[in-house]
């Protein structure tokens, strides 16, 4: 109980200093608040799946479980980061070439970036699944442990591809659209 007591004390320090330390880095690397919120809105999507996983698993919320989670934010905020500079680079060519003047241009080029992405991210996905698949069948010493690790990041990593690739797009539409 003592160690429990301890845990749940460092991680309410833990956990917000990484995702600060998350919103610096990506402040860094994209210098926009909405880009900032556009990346990070991956984050829930990924607890989605994280907390399903988890749920259907019937673990309890211990300290592995969140060194798995937050592990997954960063891994969510990577791939967001990559997702939109797919986008930015599809809307940024379609300016370029003078072919964005009305909604189904911008839609068109959304959709030409978003396709591009498919297959890195589907790539990343399977190359997570493929390392963290093993941990979660492995049995002995400390695979208790490595499993709560795993399960987040599995779960995660799974509804994040799905609503990534599906709403992403269409925030980014919606934000361009008013802005530009």
């Amino acid at each position: 109980y003592e160690y429990m007591t301890r845990a749940k004390a460092r991680l309410k320090i833990v956990i917000p200093v990484t995702l600060l330390i998350v919103v610096v880095l990506l402040y860094f690397s994209t210098r926009h608040p909405v880009k900032i919120a556009i990346v990070l809105l991956a984050v829930p999507f990924s607890l989605i799946g994280a907390f399903w996983l988890i749920y259907l698993l019937e673990y309890n919320l211990s300290v592995a479980v969140w060194v798995g989670i937050i592990a997954l934010a960063g891994v969510d905020a990577e791939t967001g980061v990559v997702m939109l500079l797919y986008l930015d680079h599809a809307f940024d060519k379609f300016k370029r070439e003078g072919r964005m003047h009305t909604l189904a241009d911008l839609q068109e080029a959304v959709e030409e970036g978003a396709v591009k992405r498919i297959r890195p991210k589907m790539m990343t996905v399977l190359a997570i699944l493929m390392g963290l698949l093993p941990i979660m069948w492995s049995h002995g010493a400390g695979a208790d442990v490595m499993k709560r690790i795993a399960a987040p990041m599995v779960g995660g990593v799974i509804s994040s591809f799905l609503l990534e690739l599906l709403i992403y797009p269409v925030i980014f539409t919606i934000w361009k659209w008013r802005t530009d």
